[in-house]
């Protein structure tokens, strides 16, 4: 069988897609697995295949402990196979355009000029956060408050020590050390960047002007990781880093992680219920090819960086078994692969926005 890469707790690049038939390893860790996990696709969106088919994905690492658990379940059900590599959204978009692979993965949504000019189409799979994760001696995961602008002051090297003014204010009698701060970014092109530059972009006039939003940016100061796995592999090895990864990676690689001042002003936790706080002030039926982001979202209750993740498929199918092969998979994870989101802090997408997306493979590509 086919396997996955990608290393949730360490990997510091990632390798070319295989030929089919090529056998890929993973040190995912998750909590429903251990070791190497084996991906399998079945069942066209308009019945069971007769022969097994080879589906390739590739893109976001955001959204990557979900994909390998919702795979990993549907296995058991066929003889098909899937192998999604984690390498950035940069470069899911890339090889999607490029036509190697049946679909692409990007936690930034494609404008609609660019669907128009390669036809593509696009659709979200499932919401989560982004969280500033940190590794700093005798601070526990979740007692640190941070808030935009000081993030942003951070990033930019304005901030450079833990007991800077800015952070001791938002942290009132926590003992924090003169400890220079080690910033930790982004090298691939990242969705995961795009959202969070599109945060700090809306929170700090000063980020907005001298650097602004993008998969890629020209980081002020830090060094970079490739992927949320390498992000979260800097930020473990080297004491007083910071960094930001999406929730499930800070949590399985046991990670600080700070609560956020949101828009409304409260501080609040990444849960799953923050993040859907932020969710459900999207309004998907008037977002064009779901083109939406929920970046610093209104509510007393909602996580600051929410992001959604898009999935990326040619209208016109390079094809067919394989895109219909593609649509069944993401119909299992929409209708049985709901706990399997919520047991890693994303939040499975409503039914009604199912029904919507639903409508628009009707009607948007061709079978």
């Amino acid at each position: 069988m086919q396997h996955l890469t990608s290393a949730i707790g360490g990997s510091k690049g990632c390798k070319p897609l295989p030929s089919k038939g090529a056998t890929v390893l993973t040190s995912l860790k998750l909590p429903s697995r251990l070791g190497t996990l084996a991906f399998a696709v079945a069942a066209s969106l308009f019945g069971m295949t007769a022969q097994a088919t080879d589906i390739t994905g590739a893109g976001s690492s955001f959204v990557y402990p979900v994909i390998s658990k919702w795979s990993a379940a549907y296995a058991e059900k066929t003889g098909n196979h899937i192998n999604y590599q984690s390498i950035g959204s940069g470069g899911g978009i890339a090889q999607i355009k490029a036509g190697t692979v049946d679909f692409g993965a990007s936690d930034m949504p494609l404008k609609a000029e660019d669907l128009t000019k390669f036809g593509l189409g696009q659709f979200p799979d499932v919401i989560g956060g982004i969280v500033p994760a940190f590794n700093v001696a005798g601070v526990a995961p979740g007692a640190l408050v941070l808030d935009g602008p000081t993030l942003g002051d951070i990033y930019l090297g304005k901030i450079t020590t833990w007991n800077d003014p800015a952070i001791t204010k938002l942290n009132p009698g926590m003992h924090l050390p003169s400890s220079k701060i080690f910033v930790v970014h982004r090298s691939d092109g990242s969705g995961t960047t795009f959202n969070f530059t599109d945060y700090l972009s809306k929170v700090s006039a000063d980020w907005k002007s001298k650097v602004g939003e993008g998969t890629a940016v020209q980081w002020p100061t830090g060094i970079g990781g490739k992927g949320n796995e390498g992000v979260s592999a800097y930020i473990k090895q080297i004491p007083n880093s910071i960094g930001y990864v999406e929730y499930a990676y800070a949590k399985q690689n046991k990670l600080g992680y700070a609560k956020m001042k949101n828009a409304a002003g409260s501080v609040v936790e990444p849960t799953i219920a923050s993040f859907q706080a932020a969710a459900d002030t999207a309004d998907w039926k008037n977002a064009q090819d779901f083109n939406l982001l929920m970046t610093n979202a209104p509510g007393a209750e909602a996580w600051p960086i929410t992001a959604t993740s898009w999935v990326i498929m040619y209208k016109t199918p390079k094809s067919a078994g394989n895109t219909k092969v593609s649509f069944d998979f993401f119909k299992y994870a929409y209708e049985q692969g709901q706990d399997a989101a919520r047991s890693l802090d994303y939040v499975p997408l409503p039914a009604s926005l199912v029904q919507q997306i639903e409508a628009y493979w009707a009607s948007q590509y061709k079978k």
